[in-house]
């Protein structure tokens, strides 16, 4: 049976992108960033073309692609151009698909609007990504509460980089989600690392 997810991170540099190709090569899903800012010719699609080698793998179009790295709404001002929540249309396909968000959850689209009103309009279950440092849990567990706080159906967590027991153990207490995966520090993420992750996840 096919399915949509949403990849939310708790913040940038979160690992949004490594785990969005461990889903997309679990599910055999197509895969979808509905704004890419920033390095228009190697963003995340490419990346994910590059790991991800299940043979029917569709990258659609992101709606908007942006020239500066900087939150949707700053970047789309340089562009000229304004993030509107009622052009974006989750693509149709029989495969699974995987829906990765550009930032955390509060990061503005526009004026207005931010990651999680996109999250509501698409109408899809959340994977919340989570990474280790210093303020982690604040931003995970907060994270979690506006999730929550929109009726948005959490299917569970993946813990990315460097470990911290003691965090995750109250983190996973606290919110009372299910452990999807832990993606470990990795050397070098390649298409031989992503299928070895993918046949580990629960899902």
């Amino acid at each position: 049976m096919s399915q949509t997810i949403i990849v939310a991170g708790i913040g940038t540099e979160i690992g949004k992108t490594v785990v969005s190709a461990i889903l997309t090569n679990a599910l055999k899903a197509d895969y979808w960033k509905p704004i890419q800012s920033g390095d228009l010719d190697q963003g995340d699609a490419y990346w994910i073309q590059q790991w991800v080698k299940h043979p029917n793998l569709t990258i659609w179009p992101s709606t908007y692609r942006l020239s500066q790295p900087l939150s949707p709404h700053t970047a789309a001002e340089l562009d000229g151009i304004s993030i509107e929540l009622n052009q974006f249309q989750k693509p149709e396909s029989s495969n699974s698909l995987v829906i990765e968000l550009a930032g955390g959850l509060m990061v503005p689209i526009n004026d207005q609007q931010t990651n999680i009103d996109l999250i509501q309009s698409l109408n899809a279950p959340v994977i919340l990504v989570s990474k280790n440092y210093l303020g982690s849990i604040n931003h995970t567990l907060l994270s979690f509460e506006m999730l929550q706080q929109r009726g948005i159906p959490v299917l569970g967590i993946v813990f990315n980089g460097p470990e911290n027991p003691s965090g995750e153990k109250f983190i996973l207490n606290y919110t009372q989600l299910p452990l999807l995966l832990r993606v470990n520090e990795e050397p070098s993420i390649n298409d031989i690392v992503i299928d070895h992750y993918a046949q580990q996840i629960k899902l």
